[in-house]
């Protein structure tokens, strides 16, 4: 063949669809193959750098655990070991548990794993259902593998462990044992802030994650990292720099859903829910879309990375599942995405509210309504409903109260306050209506036991805390006929109703009036606190230990 043809041949082919095609898939591995290579190279960086801070923590750790065996020795006896002497009551729960699956015949070595495990929660000291999830699972892993250190990833910075520990024992009566839990403090948490991403808060509050999570990295790399409070980007960030380190993402609700896409649409069934309610007309809706549909795309990328996944609902993993699941078995993730529904203080409530008649005869005409001063938690349509209830003059609508517990957490929450006020004010029911603002566990239990009915507002909740509580308490529960309310807690037990669903104002006035109108409200109240039960601490320690066994066991 003379040069000329061979040229000419050589030009055909490099000129074809299927040369072209080579390249478009040759060029998206090189950049993967040089991003990974990227990655390996600062995640080595990491490990060096925070080696120091590593062989600080092991030390801290076996100091304090010393310190703490003294001050317990008694006169003239023997210390023991910190597992023995500190952990006592630890390791007797988790001896009675017994082994997790798949853990038998190697039991004694899980439980003497001595590793770091890093908690992702920058917002550790809120006091919210997120935090009663991270201290919970905190408890749990230090009773089941007691050698081991936690480290959890902070941004508050005006609080000593000290003083974190103690809030958290006072607010969720959880006791943390303290020479093996240390905080590390983040410098970057305001790049997370809503405030600081006026636009594109999605694209923005994940890209400040990632600048969080370098930060984090960056003052120790763990041997397993657990996000708590959503930040998926942060834990895609972590397998790129540390591919071999296992990890796991607890999630309330997903960055973003299919519900809020058809949200955007004012003629789709949920058109008129949420804060982005039919926000999806003219041309800054049409790219509204787009840019959601390209965050949920992305969005999924991360999802796909993580080893172990676990939401806190029905609702929650339905959701995740269609944004996750296909790229997870794309990419052979072994695991799937479990539910583990949050602990609840059920054991607690049960024990200071009293379900029999004496107790119904201490009952007030009260609603209550649990929940942080957000806009999502929909504190105006109860307003609107009670006061629909109260215009409607029937004899059940007569002396009742409507009560609002929940945390102010920065001056946002207080102008939404402020804002609800005044509203309670253009409604003409000031006398009817409390605000009880950062109420302590105490004086929530006693409402728990005097209010008739508890409600929820909010759209889509992920989960409903609140609401398992109302349950616990043997409250009569009216909640939004949606989320995990809906799917997962106020539901029937032996083919009776344990409360009531509504979506509209009326639709809630109609279930107060059938909630305070109920011929045996005894009944119903005992059948919701049997439902609570699915919900207790007890049983959030078994299945998060369950999950978390399958990284430590990838580690060993």
């Amino acid at each position: 063949m003379d040069p000329m043809t061979v040229l000419v041949t050589g030009a055909a082919i490099a000129c074809s669809p299927f040369v072209a095609m080579a390249l478009w898939h040759l060029i998206p591995m090189s950049l993967r193959a040089f991003v990974g290579a990227l990655g390996w190279c600062a995640g080595w960086y990491l490990r060096k750098k925070t080696e120091g801070r590593r062989a600080l923590i092991v030390r801290a750790t076996d100091d304090q655990e010393a310190s703490l065996r003294d001050k317990m020795k008694p006169d003239g006896g023997t210390a023991g070991t910190p597992s023995d002497a500190v952990n006592g009551g630890h390791e007797a729960e988790a001896e009675k548990a017994g082994p997790q699956k798949g853990e038998r015949g190697e039991g004694e070595k899980n439980r003497e794993w001595d590793g770091i495990v890093g908690f992702f929660h920058p917002f550790c000291n809120a006091g919210g259902g997120g935090e009663r999830v991270l201290w919970a699972a905190v408890r749990a892993t230090q009773r089941r593998w007691p050698r081991a250190k936690i480290v959890v990833y902070t941004g508050d910075h005006d609080v000593s462990k000290d003083k974190m520990l103690s809030r958290v024992q006072n607010t969720f009566s959880i006791d943390i044992h303290p020479p093996t839990i240390h905080f590390l403090y983040l410098s970057t948490r305001h790049w997370v802030l809503a405030s600081t991403w006026p636009h594109a808060t999605l694209l923005g509050q994940s890209l400040g994650s990632l600048v969080m999570g370098w930060d984090a990295f960056s003052l120790l790399v763990p041997d397993i990292f657990v996000d708590t409070m959503g930040y998926a980007f942060t834990l895609g960030l972590s397998k790129l720099l540390f591919p071999n380190v296992p990890t796991a993402a607890y999630v309330h609700y997903p960055t973003i859903s299919t519900d809020m896409l058809a949200s955007l649409d004012p003629k789709s069934t949920v058109g008129t829910q949420g804060v982005n309610a039919g926000k999806g007309v003219g041309w800054k809706g049409a790219l509204k879309r787009r840019y959601w549909k390209w965050f949920a795309s992305v969005y999924s990328r991360m999802g796909a990375s993580i080893d172990i996944v676990m939401t806190n609902s029905t609702w929650t993993q339905e959701h995740i599942q269609s944004l996750w699941g296909p790229r997870r078995e794309r990419r052979n993730r072994q695991h799937q995405i479990a539910v583990v529904y949050p602990p609840c203080a059920v054991s607690d409530i049960e024990e200071a509210v009293d379900l029999s008649k004496e107790g119904e005869e201490k009952r007030e005409k009260c609603i209550v309504y649990i929940a942080q001063f957000r806009p999502e938690k929909n504190h105006q349509l109860i307003l609107n409903s009670f006061a629909e209830f109260l215009r409607s003059d029937s004899a059940a609508s007569q002396g009742a109260k409507l009560v609002f517990l929940g945390s102010v957490r920065d001056d946002s929450d207080s102008r939404r306050v402020y804002q609800l006020r005044l509203i309670v004010n253009e409604l003409h029911i000031k006398d009817r209506v409390i605000f009880k603002l950062d109420a302590a566990w105490s004086e929530i239990l006693e409402w728990l036991g005097k209010a008739y009915i508890g409600v929820n507002g909010m759209w889509n909740e992920h989960f409903g805390i609140g609401v398992v509580e109302y349950q616990a308490a043997g409250l009569i529960s009216v909640v939004h006929d949606s989320g995990g309310p809906k799917l997962d807690i106020v539901t029937d037990v032996d083919g009776q109703p344990t409360g009531f669903h509504a979506t509209t104002t009326t639709e809630y006035a109609e279930g107060f009036e059938k909630a305070f109108s109920l011929p045996d409200p005894l009944a119903v109240r005992l059948r919701a606190r049997r439902s609570a039960q699915r919900f207790t601490e007890e049983e959030f320690a078994k299945r998060w230990l369950a999950e978390l066994h399958k990284l430590v066991a990838a580690t060993m």
